[in-house]
């Protein structure tokens, strides 16, 4: 890669698949991850906090700062996914607490700080519901003016997984989803169409679990809570990378096919509340036709990824010293 590499900032809820994530943009050459953010979600806020400060310090990066952000979404309780990320959000590996604090500004300040203050326009990747994001745009609209993309692990066009139709990060709070949607910089749409398909193999997860560097050997210990199918030869199971491939997204947006859609989020009460709503009709129906068109964010959604590409990025970056 040539150039200079890509300020980023990543809020996430860290969580394994968040973990992989910051371990990808740590060690990547072509980003610069300048702050992170946490908010609650796969875990509590303070438990995301410190799984935070812990990957960053395997990782060899516990000088990036991390910020404690919101402890619940917009107007719902925190609903958090421990049954999937272990009962410390961190898949139960036992790891060795970082000693170090947050700093001493909440997210949202920090955000804005970090964002105002890079020579380049930062890339956003939120890895987690979006609620900072929308505190953040909707007390700061200025950050906007130096924001070149938001890059969202979340929604999906098919099918969803915290309800059949919606995506656990969107459904966790809706209304901050709808209020990214409308933030006026380009945005890509991460969502379960692709975060489901790219798996690392095996043999690969093994030779990281094996590995004698700290962030390398974690990243393995990750990816084996993370198995794709069961592991019937009691061998290592695949394991796949979730919220990382938004973090490779950023990093090698050519291994991505996107188009640009309109895009809404269903804010209602009842099943689909939580769904993005992506419409890929080639003409408007009838409910246009008879009510009128409604606006609609556009939105670069994920709908196709190089599996094997976004693999071998993963692995090579995550094995750099």
């Amino acid at each position: 890669m040539t150039g200079q590499p890509i300020p980023v900032i990543i809020d996430c809820d860290t969580g394994v698949d968040d973990a992989l994530a910051l371990l990808l943009a740590v060690r990547h050459p072509g980003l610069d991850l300048r702050a992170v953010t946490c908010v609650a979600g796969n875990t509590d806020v303070d438990g995301v906090v410190r799984n935070t400060l812990t990957v960053l310090e395997h990782a060899g990066a516990p000088g990036i700062p991390v910020a404690r952000g919101a402890a619940r979404p917009l107007i719902e309780p925190a609903r958090s996914a421990r049954h999937v990320h272990g009962a410390d959000g961190m898949g139960d590996l036992g790891l060795l607490a970082s000693t170090r604090a947050p700093v001493d500004v909440d997210a949202v300040t920090l955000l804005r700080r970090e964002i105002l203050a890079s020579p380049r326009p930062v890339t956003l990747i939120p890895t987690a519901p979006l609620t900072n994001i929308a505190l953040l745009l909707r007390t700061h609209p200025e950050v906007t003016g130096n924001i070149e993309r938001i890059v969202f692990m979340g929604g999906a066009v098919a099918t969803g997984n915290a309800t059949p139709v919606a995506e656990f990060n969107v459904w966790h709070d809706p209304e901050a989803a709808a209020v990214l949607l409308t933030a006026g910089v380009p945005i890509t749409m991460y969502g379960l169409d692709v975060f489901t398909r790219v798996v690392v193999p095996g043999a690969d997860v093994r030779r990281l679990r094996e590995s004698a560097e700290p962030g390398t050997r974690l990243a393995g210990e990750l990816l084996a809570h993370r198995p794709s199918a069961p592991d019937l030869d009691g061998d290592d199971p695949a394991g796949g990378l979730g919220d990382a491939g938004a973090v490779c997204a950023v990093a090698d947006p050519e291994g991505l096919t996107t188009r640009l859609l309109p895009v809404e989020v269903s804010l209602a009460p009842g099943p689909a509340r939580g769904q993005t709503i992506v419409d890929r009709r080639p003409r408007p129906g009838e409910s246009e036709i008879h009510e009128g068109a409604r606006e609609q964010a556009l939105v670069d959604v994920a709908l196709d990824v190089d599996v094997d590409r976004y693999v071998k990025l993963y692995l090579q970056t995550v094995e750099r010293p």
